[in-house]
């Protein structure tokens, strides 16, 4: 996977924006307003997603390309490496993952809309 693709993919998730809050160098996308993933444009070879605290445990024990997340809570977030053994399935997981964790803590008001 690449940046390209890794974009393309986030944005044909519902209710997805894309934006640079943290200046041009990081490419943020949100569901509803909350943040699921973050890249890098000087790091292109990874991103960070959010991860539930057990499950980021296990794959950072599991892989080195998961490694605590970067300039985040490392409790809940995940720097992933996308230059590595982990295949692309496994990559859109991650991204899936992260991407429902934010659509649960979402009030109901606003899951009903997506």
């Amino acid at each position: 996977m690449n940046v390209e693709i890794l974009r393309d993919y986030c944005l044909s998730k519902n209710h997805v924006d894309e934006s640079f809050p943290f200046g041009e160098d990081t490419l943020v996308f949100k569901l509803m307003g909350k943040i699921f993933l973050l890249c890098g444009l000087d790091q292109p070879d990874r991103f960070n997603v959010k991860c539930d605290p057990e499950r980021a445990v296990l794959l950072r024990e599991e892989y080195e390309e998961v490694q605590p997340g970067f300039h985040m809570n490392k409790t809940h977030w995940n720097t992933v490496f996308m230059n590595g053994r982990l295949s692309d399935a496994q990559l859109k997981e991650m991204i899936d993952h992260s991407y429902e964790l934010i659509f649960d803590s979402l009030p109901k008001s606003k899951r009903d809309l997506i």
